[in-house]
């Protein structure tokens, strides 16, 4: 079994060359000392770049866009050491967010927020077991940026990659998770509304109060048995707390359709407080955090 976060010598490996030809993303440096990150254990087999800094049509705001193909026998071990390995070597402001949004292409989708040069990059992690890695090549448009011959691949190994994906998919996810989900929201929110992506922001800010629910569900009513948005005043309005995050569930959900930049960060603020009232101790260690995000925020 590779050993998972052993250094490789793969400098000269990546193939950014032929990606820089193609266009120069102003997210390259970026993307350069992200893919050397990643790319220094030995468990990774495959890097590859998808989505407009694949294809030649990036702006300034799009984010950067990997497949991380990780040998099946490494894949749970790698994955636990993901967040500490973007958070200390990739300048990651929180931990990934597990992406509900992606293309389920048998892996796991992950969200960081990155800062690099002053400003709040999104740098998404599609991590792949490396038996599938055939099989989202030919799905998805990509550049390679390495490959790696993988050591023998079991079928036992397989199916351990496999039952990984299927339980991360299944994991009931905690406040924290939930509110990580709200933060990176914010940032694609910011993203559509420069770019006047109009029914985009409306599909997003709907996730966003879907989340506002989940995030009020999971701290007051973590063993509910309804579904979605059923039963939520029956359930939660029983205390004094559970009434006013209700008020804030319904402020979000009366607000503009598509929003604007002051409407998003008002949902900001909200979702902060509701957090404070609700699960206090999902702040705790993450104030640094949080400012410095909010601070990058402004300067975007």
């Amino acid at each position: 079994m590779p050993t998972v976060l052993a250094p490789a010598s793969v400098s000269a490996e990546l193939r950014l060359a032929q990606l820089t030809e193609a266009n120069l993303p102003a997210q390259l440096p970026l993307l350069t000392r992200i893919a050397k990150i990643l790319s220094a254990s030995t468990a990774v087999t495959h890097l590859l770049v998808r989505g407009s800094l694949a294809s030649g049509t990036a702006d300034r705001l799009s984010d950067v866009d990997f497949v991380l193909g990780v040998h099946d026998g490494a894949l749970t071990a790698f994955a636990t050491a993901l967040d500490d390995l973007m958070t200390i070597e990739g300048g990651a402001l929180l931990p990934g967010w597990r992406d509900s949004i992606v293309m389920d292409l048998g892996g796991v989708g992950f969200v960081f927020l990155v800062q690099h040069e002053g400003k709040l990059q999104q740098v998404d992690l599609y991590l792949a077991p490396t038996s599938q890695v055939p099989a989202i090549r030919r799905r998805i448009p990509s550049a390679v940026l390495l490959e790696r011959e993988p050591s023998e691949i079991t079928t036992s190994q397989i199916e351990q990659a496999k039952t990984y994906v299927t339980e991360q998919m299944n994991q009931p996810r905690s406040c924290t998770d939930i509110l990580i989900e709200h933060l990176v929201l914010v940032v694609l929110l910011h993203k559509r509304i420069q770019r006047g992506q109009r029914f985009v922001a409306y599909a997003e800010w709907h996730l966003l109060h879907t989340a506002t629910k989940d995030l009020i569900k999971t701290a007051l009513a973590p063993t509910s048995r309804f579904w979605g948005w059923y039963q939520l005043r029956e359930e939660i309005a029983l205390t004094p707390i559970g009434r006013t995050c209700l008020t804030d569930l319904d402020a979000a959900i009366t607000s503009p359709a598509v929003p604007d930049a002051a409407d998003v960060e008002a949902a900001l603020d909200r979702v902060l407080a509701l957090t404070e009232r609700a699960c206090p101790n999902v702040l705790d260690g993450l104030g640094a955090a949080l400012t410095a995000y909010r601070t990058y925020l402004e300067w975007a």
